[in-house]
């Protein structure tokens, strides 16, 4: 009996550190970036209820720079990929600096990824892979979301990629 409890309660806190945003961040050796202020007028976060709205992110870098260009042209799949995957990490640092843990996420609902693409390219999917593997790595489960992968025939600044968040809070 003590075995099986033992068993129970074993696989019960293993799955629970597999959700452990926190501790999934340390592990991917991602520090996450102080979260960049709105160029514009609007704000990072809108909250109504339980959803947070995030604004759309670019793939900048700390040092301020973007990752620019065009999917098809300038850039392969594998280089749109990580701009995407620096877009999640961007947002990642805008949920923590708005709700202090990121195990407060209760679930990713929502992408919509834009591609500044050639109007031949057609691999978007490929591309906001980046972000949505990167959701996924940090949440577990509760990083699979709904998600659209739209081509654009430009993008503020010319950056690489522009991506929405929608999320469920605890």
């Amino acid at each position: 009996m003590k075995y099986i409890l033992f068993l129970i309660f074993g696989c019960a806190s293993l799955v629970a550190s597999a959700q452990d945003a926190e501790s999934n961040l340390v592990k991917l050796g991602i520090k996450l970036p102080v979260p960049q202020k709105p160029v514009a007028n609007y704000v990072n976060v809108v909250q109504t209820g339980k959803l947070l709205y995030l604004s759309g992110k670019g793939p900048t870098r700390e040092d301020g720079t973007n990752i620019t260009g065009k999917l098809g042209k300038e850039l392969t799949i594998e280089e749109g990929y990580a701009a995407a995957k620096l877009v999640a990490i961007n947002h990642l640092a805008v949920l923590k600096d708005y709700l202090g843990d990121l195990n407060k996420v209760k679930r990713v609902v929502k992408v919509l990824g834009m591609v500044n693409c050639e109007s031949n390219f057609t691999d978007q999917p490929k591309v906001i892979n980046g972000y949505s593997d990167m959701m996924v790595a940090v949440f577990g489960e509760k990083g699979k979301h709904a998600r659209s992968a739209v081509g654009m025939n430009a993008l503020p600044s010319n950056i690489a990629v522009e991506v929405e968040l929608i999320v469920e809070i605890e």
